[in-house]
């Protein structure tokens, strides 16, 4: 059995905003450092053997906390990066709504098409359930890809809900099937 954990970075200064991140490159602020640090020190007591990230500050930034923490390296690949935004990154809802109208969901503003993002999250979850199966593998992403990719592996189970910062969600390949078993779980943060 393959077991592959999904997290979604540290909080940043855009999120607390409501601005959207895309592919822009925003540091975590000091609460995703230290909600980081609890992630990590809740999959510390658990058993990983390989971890993967996003380039982008955010998540490798999460993922380097995670890394100290399980004694891991880390594998970057641009294939985890959030969905391209194109003109909207940066900016709030009502930011949205004034400047594109209440339909700027219905206008091409260079935002990546589901089709894209499905297709390179699954190419980089097959490439990394092939290269370390029956491992139990990290990948510090995004929230829009990562619910692409749930919602593509087992949309039975996934809800339609926002993924939390520095959540985790578990999907497990057994037999050719993919299952999630747990899902934009951020009990570290509870303590």
């Amino acid at each position: 059995m393959t077991k592959i954990g999904l997290v979604r970075h540290g909080i940043t200064s855009w999120n607390i905003e409501k601005r959207a991140q895309g592919k822009s490159d925003i540091p975590l602020n000091q609460e995703g450092i230290r909600d980081a640090e609890k992630l990590a020190e809740r999959l510390h007591k658990e058993e990983w053997d390989a971890l993967y990230t996003s380039p982008l500050k955010r998540a490798a930034h999460t993922a380097q906390i995670i890394a100290s923490r399980l004694g891991l390296e880390i594998g970057y690949d641009l294939r985890l990066q959030e969905v391209d935004g194109g003109l909207i990154e940066g900016t709030t809802e009502e930011e949205r709504i004034e400047q594109w109208g209440n339909g700027w969901r219905e206008m091409d503003l260079g935002i990546e098409k589901k089709e894209k993002i499905i297709q390179r999250g699954m190419s980089i979850i097959n490439e990394l359930s092939e290269k370390n199966a029956g491992k139990n593998i990290l990948v510090v992403s995004h929230g829009s890809l990562i619910s692409h990719m749930v919602s593509e592996l087992d949309p039975l189970k996934i809800r339609k809900e926002h993924m939390k910062n520095t959540s985790i969600t578990e999907i497990k390949l057994q037999q050719d099937q993919w299952s999630c078993e747990l899902f934009n779980c951020t009990k570290h943060l509870e303590i």
